[in-house]
């Protein structure tokens, strides 16, 4: 059976070692991750032209990556995106989590430490063809203040078609727990430069408004008459910078769409497609909403794998997930996980090229 090309790519800060795993398909696509938070590092499909191109934001090195990375290509968890005041209860018992955004938890909390939250952990290689890959990661009883022991499982899996997909799987033991996954990349379909004169498509009805904490008031808002309106394609810098209260509180785009789609279903998340070069991305998920996130905190820290400073907008990041704070908003989805059940989830994403 064929294997995918792996390599060191360097130790972590600690001393562990850190494996580059490269998936391709026959027509060439290329897919590179590590083993570190499962990291996406780098895409390659063509342009129009049959060029290849590198498609996702990533660092140049490992040290980048513990200490700078934005969450590039990363793993989120044990839950993605923002729990309100860093707290939530399950059957009336109140967990206490690390406030690392704010008075909020953001991604699981804590980066650095014994446990760090999933985005700066190793995960074990299971299990690899030349088309695949399978990662576990083990998050212990209390880990960053959540209940459970619970065994994730990624699968990444490179299709001939130029479709990439991304089945997570998980289980809790001991005690519920509150679960949600996601993977971080920032796409740049031109490959360098601003990334929000792409059009974006959103099928949602829909979105979440944010306080000033950038947590969900609670309401379902209609995207009708508003620059959060992405039912037909927009370029983001039409309407970024228009003032509109919700785009000054999160410095551009950063709010979760509700997908006009049912819940559970593998159905359309988002388009993107880059005029100049006509690289497209369509993608499709199972989850209830989508993160639509302009990079507005990337501020030219980080060198990027092209060697260009890295700017706000110069990726946008399409994170599938449940809704933000929902283990504290009963009338969301919810993403309690008990002993016994197993969570389940996919993202697709869709390569291809148009005129």
């Amino acid at each position: 059976m064929q294997r995918p090309a792996i390599a060191d790519y360097g130790t972590t800060s600690g001393g562990a070692r850190v494996r580059q795993i490269t998936l391709r398909n026959p027509a060439g696509m290329a897919v590179s991750f590590l083993d570190y938070a499962g990291a996406i590092i780098e895409i390659r499909v063509p342009d129009r032209t049959g060029t290849f191109g590198n498609v996702v934001l990533g660092c140049t090195n490992m040290t980048d990556y513990e200490t700078k990375s934005p969450y590039f290509g990363a793993l989120l968890g044990r839950y993605a995106n923002r729990i309100a005041a860093a707290k939530f209860s399950l059957d009336g018992e109140v967990f206490h989590l690390p406030a690392n955004n704010g008075p909020n938890t953001l991604h699981g909390g804590l980066k650095a430490g014994a446990t760090p939250n999933f985005g700066h952990r190793l995960l074990d290689i299971i299990a690899t063809t030349a088309q695949s890959a399978t990662l576990r990661l083990v998050s212990a009883d209390g880990d960053n203040g959540f209940p459970g022991t619970l065994t994730v499982t990624v699968i990444y899996t490179l299709n001939d078609d130029h479709s990439f997909r991304i089945d997570y799987t998980a289980q809790v033991e001991g005690r519920p727990t509150v679960l949600n996954l996601s993977n971080h990349s920032y796409f740049n379909l031109a490959g360098s430069g601003s990334a929000l004169d792409h059009a974006v498509t959103i099928p949602a009805e829909y979105f979440l408004p944010t306080d000033a904490g950038q947590i969900p008031t609670g309401i379902l808002q209609s995207v009708a008459g508003t620059p959060m309106d992405f039912r037909t394609p927009h370029q983001p810098v039409e309407r970024i910078r228009n003032g509109y209260d919700q785009l000054v509180t999160a410095g551009g785009y950063d709010h979760c769409y509700v997908l006009d789609k049912p819940v559970g279903t593998l159905g359309p998340a988002a388009t993107l497609r880059d005029p100049a070069s006509g690289r497209t991305l369509a993608i499709e998920t199972t989850e209830p909403g989508v993160q639509f996130y302009t990079g507005n905190n990337l501020t030219g820290t980080i060198t990027g794998r092209n060697g260009d400073l890295i700017r706000s907008g110069d990726g946008i990041a399409f994170e599938t997930q449940h809704y933000p704070d929902a283990p504290n908003q009963p009338h969301f989805p919810s993403t309690r996980l008990d002993p016994g059940q197993e969570f389940r989830s996919t993202t697709l994403w869709r390569f291809g090229t148009a005129p």
